[in-house]
């Protein structure tokens, strides 16, 4: 038996590219930034912050909503699978791919600065259900500010 499955909390480096497939199937595709704090260890030595750049790819119903409300900076976490591919570039040197594909994805970002104004209506999470495809989940997080999380 094996697993593979990724979860990742971390912003948005661009706004996403969407494309459709001549079957109309949307393909998402946006960097998401993680980052390891910087440190002092107890010998006195600085551990400079460290940022993973990790790019991901959506399908279908969960890159049209990325498409609507994903935007640069956005607070995301996602959980996933990872994928490896390879091609050959112009050169002919074989090259390398690693990416996400993305099953669940919760917007962490308060809803102004998702939708860059007021909360508008038809909005994920206005009525707190979740936004469905037919492969994947997107539930918005609510504003809470009595939710204490770790991070």
């Amino acid at each position: 038996m094996s697993v593979n499955k990724v979860i990742l909390l971390g912003n948005v480096g661009r706004d996403p590219e969407v494309r459709y497939l001549d079957t109309g199937v949307a393909v998402a595709t946006f960097p998401l930034a993680t980052s390891d704090r910087a440190y002092t260890l107890a010998n006195g030595t600085q551990v400079p912050e460290r940022t993973e750049w990790h790019n991901l790819v959506l399908w279908r119903g969960l890159a049209e909503t990325a498409e609507k409300y994903v935007h640069k900076g956005d607070k995301l976490y996602v959980e996933g699978k990872i994928r490896t591919r390879s091609y050959d570039d112009q050169t002919g040197a074989k090259r390398y791919v690693t990416e996400i594909f993305v099953d669940n994805m919760e917007m962490l970002s308060a809803r102004s600065a998702v939708s860059g104004t007021a909360p508008q209506a038809g909005m994920p999470g206005q009525t707190g259900a979740p936004v469905q495809s037919t492969q994947s989940q997107v539930t918005p997080a609510q504003n809470n500010p009595t939710d204490d999380l770790p991070f």
